[in-house]
């Protein structure tokens, strides 16, 4: 089930859609190039906004959860992407530690992980599950709501190699985004592979420095195609040395706001375009869609209330907000039951695996849907990403969905861009 657009079935949305129909050689051959010169990361969640005139990513996941909400269909092709994956990093791995965030009370989150455990072990790697938390001292097994249970272990440091008891994994693979920095026991580890490398995680890695990196992709993809990369690029700026409590840093971010939205008039008049133009700013590292906020006018970041400005300061693990970016607000037009929908597409290797939509019928499709009161429509996704049918129209079938997986591509090829600017000089890896 696809959902259906509130506007017209004409206009720019379509006629990107149809060029990507009309170009899928050109496409795929542009990919396969680019993946030779760029290593993508393992596995990667991008989501997107579809907003009638616009397909844009808005946010990209290099620890993606939520592969619980994939349609289970989709297994072999998450197995089959996760062997390439393997295969390219450590193709002699035998034995694999994977290491999750430390949410035990949170059963979806959990779901996910196991997903993980499952998919991984089908391809031949021999999978185990350690934990952060100080209070797992022995083998704690947790029982999910789904039927299935979730072995956690205690992590063993041996030296400068992590590893369980009885277990020495080759490769170890990160489900922990590291907000609040790169525990002890992950540091100077030799001759393992760590995956993603520890500068993916949110202690380090910034949303301005992928957008960056997507604007040089995007731009390189849209002159191949003939296209106004505007159509599949969000506008951005970023603001430094912001502190929401002591109102430092609000002339940058005002100034920041206000030529954003007089780049976005100027678009939305070029296009016809009778929308209300906006910006999210939210914090330029970290996830869970904490420290967000929707802004039509400058004079709105000069005059937050208290609730705000304790709201916009703090995201996960109570990390202190310094820094911003100031991204294009893209309305969604996609809805489902009522509800404000969002597609979020996920990948292995260069694969695209599968996606569902974000639901929330709380927020308007001006609003960050990654809020309370948002759900997941794990069907909504019936067909690949991969395989469109020239055939019928640019929104129907599995057409729209192959428009997502490009643009999703488009996205994860910029991670890897991102993460090659920013590695450190010295490699992580023996």
């Amino acid at each position: 089930m696809v959902p259906r657009l509130t506007t017209a079935l004409t206009g720019p949305l379509l006629e990107l859609e149809r060029k990507f129909l009309d170009h899928t050689t050109t496409i795929e051959q542009w990919f396969r190039m680019q993946w030779l010169d760029h290593l993508p990361p393992f596995y990667g969640s991008v989501d997107l906004r579809n907003s009638g005139y616009k397909l844009a990513p808005v946010d990209t996941n290099l620890f993606p959860g939520g592969f619980n909400n994939l349609n289970p269909a989709f297994l072999p092709l998450c197995v089959q992407a996760a062997n390439a994956a393997v295969e390219r990093i450590c193709p002699d791995a035998s034995q694999l530690l994977l290491i999750p965030e430390n949410h035990t009370r949170n059963q979806f989150y959990l779901q996910n992980v196991a997903r993980l455990v499952s998919l991984l072990g089908h391809t031949g790697l021999t999978v185990r599950v350690g934990s952060l938390l100080p209070e797992i001292t022995a083998p704690t097994r947790i029982e999910l709501a789904n039927g299935e249970s979730l072995l956690l272990e205690p992590l063993v440091r041996r030296g400068t190699r992590l590893g369980l008891d009885g277990f020495d994994p080759c490769a170890i693979l990160l489900n922990n985004d590291l907000s609040a920095g790169v525990p002890e026991i992950l540091q100077g580890l030799d001759g393992q592979w760590l995956i993603p490398p520890v500068h993916a995680g949110w202690h380090q890695r910034r949303k301005s420095a992928h957008f960056a990196a997507y604007d040089q992709v995007a731009n390189g993809f849209a002159e191949r195609l003939g296209l106004d990369p505007w159509l599949l690029n969000p506008y951005f700026g970023r603001c430094g040395e912001i502190n929401f409590h002591e109102r430092t840093g609000e002339d940058c971010l005002a100034g920041q706001v206000d030529m954003l939205l007089t780049r976005i008039r100027a678009k939305y008049k070029e296009y016809g375009v009778d929308e209300k133009p906006f910006v999210i700013v939210k914090a330029d590292a970290g996830t869970y869609g904490m420290g967000v906020m929707t802004v039509h006018d400058a004079s709105e970041v000069k005059d937050l209330n208290r609730r705000q400005r304790n709201k916009m300061s703090v995201v996960k693990e109570g990390m202190q907000v310094t820094e911003v970016i100031i991204q294009e607000g893209v309305h969604t037009f996609e809805t489902i039951n009522g509800g404000v929908a969002e597609p979020v597409v996920y990948m292995i290797d260069h694969y695209v695996v599968g996606g569902f939509y974000r639901v929330n019928n709380d927020r308007g499709r001006d609003e960050n849907l990654n809020a309370p009161g948002m759900h997941f429509e794990p069907l909504a996704f019936e067909s690949p990403c991969s395989v469109p049918d020239c055939k019928q129209a640019p929104d129907e079938g599995p057409n729209r969905f192959y428009a997502y997986g490009v643009v999703a591509r488009l996205a994860l090829l910029a991670a890897s861009v991102e993460l090659e600017q920013t590695a450190p000089a010295e490699a992580e890896v023996a």
